[in-house]
Parts: C-alpha cells; sequence; structure tokens
C-alpha cells in the first residue's frame, strides 16, 4: 500500500512542475489532435508549460527533431524539471540516441531513487546498449520499488527464460502473474520456461490457456503439438500441427513433425506423405532464375548451356509450355539427328498440343517436316 501511495505522490510531485497557467485554447485544440494551431497558440503565451506543451505536441506529430529541440529548451530555463527530463529521456531511446537517454535516466534515478519507472527505462537504455547486467540491475530496482511493474518483471523473465535458468526466471514470472494472472506476455514467458527445460507436461496447460485467450500463433500450435507427441498424445498432437498448417501451409518442420507423430503412431503412409511434403515445401523454386541463365547463354550462342537451363527450368515447372517449347527449338538447334529433334516435339504436343495456340501450330508444322525429313533419309 506505501508503495503505491509513493508513487502515487511522485506522479502528483512530476506533473506540478508544469503546473504554470497555459492558453485553455492551446490546450482544447491540443486535446483534440490539432497540433500544429496548438503550437502557435502555445507560442503566444510563452509560459514554461506552453513550451513543454510545444515539445509534446512536436513528439506528438512525429517530428522528433524539433521535439528534442524544444524540450531542451525548456531545460535550459530549468534543469530540475524531471518531467521534461523523463519525456525528452523517452524520446532519446525512441529515436536510438541511446547515450543521450542513459545520462538522463541516470541523473533521474539519482535525484529521485524510488520513481520504477525511472529504473525501468534505463533498464530499457541499458539493453539497448547490451549492457545487459547493468539493464538487469536496473530492472530488478524498478520491481524492489514497485512489485507490480509488469514491464520489469517481463523483462526479467524474458531474459532468464533466454538464458535457459528456469527457476530464476519463474521467480519474477509468477509475480507477474500473481498480480496480472491472465497477462498473455506472462503466460507465454511461463510455458516457455518450462518448454526449454524438457518439462512438457508442465508447459502444455500455459499453451493451451494462450489458445483460450485468442492467441491463435503458428509457434504455440507447433510447441503444444510437440508437448502432446512427447507425452504420447497422438491425436492431439495431429490436431495441433494440422493448425500450424492451417496457419502456414509452407512450415516444414510442421509437416516433418506431423510425420513423425504418424510414424509413431504406427501409421506409415501418413507419415510418409507429410515427411514428403516437408521435403517439398523445403525445395527452392528456381524457374526464374534458371529461365534468366538459358537466356544470357543464348545470347552469346552456347546452345548447350542453354539447354541444360531450359531443362532445368522444365524440371522446376513442368507445367510451363513455353520454357518446354524453348528446349524444343534449342534441341531442334543442337542436335543433328532428325529423330532425337523429333522426339523433343512429340513430347511437346503429347503434353501441351491440346492447346490450339501459335506454339502447338508451330510444333504441328515442325513434327511433319522432320517426319518427311526422316522418310526421305531412310528411301
Amino acid at each position: 500500500m506505501r508503495v503505491i501511495v509513493r508513487i502515487f505522490l511522485m506522479v502528483i510531485y512530476i506533473t506540478s512542475e508544469a503546473q504554470a497557467v497555459t492558453s485553455p485554447v492551446a490546450d482544447s485544440l491540443y486535446a483534440t489532435g490539432n497540433y500544429i494551431k496548438a503550437i502557435n497558440h502555445y507560442a503566444e503565451d510563452g509560459s514554461k508549460a506552453s513550451g513543454l506543451q510545444i515539445a509534446r505536441a512536436y513528439n506528438a506529430i512525429g517530428n522528433y527533431e524539433k521535439a528534442i529541440a524544444q524540450y531542451q529548451n525548456v531545460l535550459s530555463q530549468d534543469a530540475t524539471l524531471q518531467i521534461a527530463k523523463f519525456e525528452l529521456g523517452k524520446l532519446y531511446l525512441k529515436t536510438k540516441d541511446f547515450k543521450s537517454a542513459e545520462k538522463l535516466f541516470v541523473d533521474l534515478t539519482n535525484v529521485t531513487d524510488d520513481n520504477a519507472e525511472y529504473h525501468f527505462y534505463l533498464g530499457e537504455t541499458f539493453r539497448e546498449e547490451k549492457k545487459t547486467e547493468r539493464g538487469l540491475v536496473s530492472y530488478k530496482n524498478a520491481v524492489v520499488i514497485d512489485s507490480t511493474h509488469l514491464r520489469s518483471l517481463f523483462q526479467l523473465g524474458k531474459y532468464y527464460v533466454g538464458q535457459r535458468e528456469k527457476d530464476s526466471a519463474l521467480t519474477f514470472i509468477d509475480k507477474g502473474l500473481h498480480f496480472y494472472e491472465s497477462d498473455v506476455a506472462m503466460l507465454n514467458l511461463k510455458a516457455l520456461a518450462y518448454y526449454n527445460n524438457d518439462e512438457y507436461t508442465k508447459a502444455r496447460p500455459y499453451f493451451e490457456k494462450l489458445i483460450a485467450l485468442g492467441e491463435h500463433k503458428e509457434y504455440i500450435y507447433e510447441k503444444l503439438a510437440y508437448c502432446y507427441f512427447k507425452e504420447w498424445e497422438f491425436e492431439p498432437a495431429k490436431i495441433n500441427y494440422r493448425k500450424v498448417l492451417e496457419l502456414n501451409d509452407e512450415n516444414a518442420d510442421a509437416y516433418f513433425n506431423l510425420g513423425q507423430v504418424f510414424w509413431k503412431d504406427r501409421q506409415i503412409d501418413s507419415a510418409q506423405y507429410y515427411i514428403k511434403e516437408s521435403i517439398a515445401v523445403q525445395k527452392p523454386f528456381l524457374l526464374r532464375e534458371y529461365v534468366a541463365l538459358a537466356g544470357i547463354a543464348r545470347s552469346k550462342d552456347d546452345i548447350k548451356t542453354a539447354l541444360k537451363y531450359y531443362k532445368l527450368a522444365h524440371q522446376e515447372d513442368p507445367e510451363d509450355a513455353l520454357v518446354y517449347h524453348n528446349i524444343c527449338t534449342l534441341a531442334d538447334q543442337y542436335y543433328k539427328d532428325p529423330k532425337i529433334k523429333l522426339t523433343y516435339y512429340e513430347k511437346y504436343k503429347e503434353r501441351f498440343g491440346h492447346k490450339n495456340d501459335y506454339m502447338s501450330k508451330m510444333v504441328g508444322k515442325r513434327i511433319s517436316e522432320l517426319k518427311e525429313e526422316i522418310h526421305y533419309d531412310v528411301k
């Protein structure tokens, strides 16, 4: 209770720093999002509070350069104004000026050590700067001040989950869930803490709760499916892997793992099917690249290489009539034996001849010419 009272008093204090009278017209314009007009009115007012509102207005419209300059101007008039320092620090963090953000948040924590938000944002700055240990100290300081500070608890839980330190992770995660039992970010961390520790039975209910809360995400279904698989509950595992494929039908791991489930369940044909599907979705589709290389080779009069690349393109997409027609015309140039040439054109006719188009007519004409040539050669 004392923590809550302390935070409430702190909010009153930092807000009261800028309580000088501002223009009611400007305040109305600002409140309704008419920021440019509000800036003009605040500029006429000229008070410290109006200067702060101008900085906020520039920040709101995304003109961060002017917002920063205005905050700096306000602080040049009163370097003790915590609210201006705090908002400027967050803006530095947003614009990735981490050195300047760190300086402001360090100053704020030195001046007012019992504000959890100051410590949290200092922790965020350290995290961005890859100063991991210092960031952890700042998050922990925030939690000491405010045991319900969810964002700090999340960052601490996330770090220890990533380090696979389950017990340390759960210390902070469970504190968060004690106050916010349906927070999906914390539930996700708790599920992962158990999952990464191979405790699939303990992880499963948290993945299920996430789905019940509307988190219909690919990785959640995938991990839930694996939990069921490790518990030898094959039907729920199949259902959840199929959910993954409904969300992403190119997830090779889901196809493979579904195949593994069927294999363990002694359904060999289905296992083979899904593992083959895993291979199929991983195979790169290189039709465009092979056609381009064939075109380059053709421009260099390298018929052999052009033919090779068109054949590779045909393997990528056997249904592309134009690609196979190019194979026919190149084979016609490359081979001397009319019987070999004829086999290519006849294959085209068999595969694509039902199309009553220009290429089919040309192929039919060339087949007649080659047959006549072969006939006279035999004579």
